[in-house]
């Protein structure tokens, strides 16, 4: 029961995030506009999001199909270390991001530098990056079913914004998947993206490093060799 009550919040997290950022979302701004949409927007994501937080803290016990060996977890933690600089880098000059108050034709990209010379959905790939280690590490249902709705709305989501925004700019948009690539790494190995581009400025490396510190330290559970060292 208590797991039904997680399955139910993660699928009303996942499922209005989704439907308010693609299908809804034209015809909610045109109805209430921009201000009013992102209250609502940010309120339904702020509810579901408590919602699934406290059915997760409710679940006592959850049996542990499969746990990953000690170097299982050392790989995480570099692979959530990586995920937090796309996280942190995500923020800095982000072409995927509204400029309210924008108009008349829109202005063409730069080229791809930081962590979108890695992947253009940065943030989106923090969080697959952040399911696919948790699914890996700890099998039970407490942790695959948020992780497993994260993993979909990350997916999911960067495949709708590719999707919204070349109906919203076109062939600048175009341009701008012809210039990255969703796979990360992908650009750069097929030489779209240049390696040296690809190095994060300091501001996104100190925050991602401190951000994955703090992350480790606080979040990772006694079973992790790298929390036991950090403590």
């Amino acid at each position: 029961m208590e797991h039904a009550s997680l399955a139910l919040a993660t699928l009303a997290f996942v499922g209005t995030h989704l439907a308010l950022s693609h299908p809804l979302r034209v015809r909610l701004v045109q109805t209430v506009g921009d201000q009013l949409f992102l209250g609502l927007y940010s309120v339904v994501a702020a509810v579901t999001l408590l919602w699934m937080i406290l059915a997760y803290r409710s679940i006592d016990y959850s049996h542990v199909y499969w746990s990953a060996p000690e170097w299982g977890w050392w790989l995480g933690s570099a692979v959530m270390l990586l995920a937090s600089l796309l996280l942190v880098g995500s923020f800095f000059r982000n072409p995927a991001f509204p400029h309210p108050g924008a108009k008349g034709k829109p202005k063409p990209i730069g080229p791809a530098t930081g962590v979108f010379a890695i992947t253009r959905h940065p943030m989106n790939w923090s969080f697959i990056l952040w399911a696919l280690v948790h699914i890996g590490i700890w099998g039970s249902l407490r942790n695959l079913i948020p992780a497993g709705g994260i993993l979909i709305l990350a997916l999911v989501g960067s495949l709708g914004q590719d999707h919204k925004k070349l109906n919203v700019i076109g062939q600048t948009w175009r341009d701008w998947m012809e210039r990255t690539s969703f796979v990360p790494f992908a650009a750069l190995l097929g030489g779209k993206a240049r390696w040296k581009a690809a190095v994060p400025v300091w501001p996104v490396l100190a925050g991602g490093f401190l951000f994955w510190l703090a992350v480790t330290f606080v979040h990772a559970p006694e079973a992790s060799p790298v929390a036991a060292l950090l403590r």
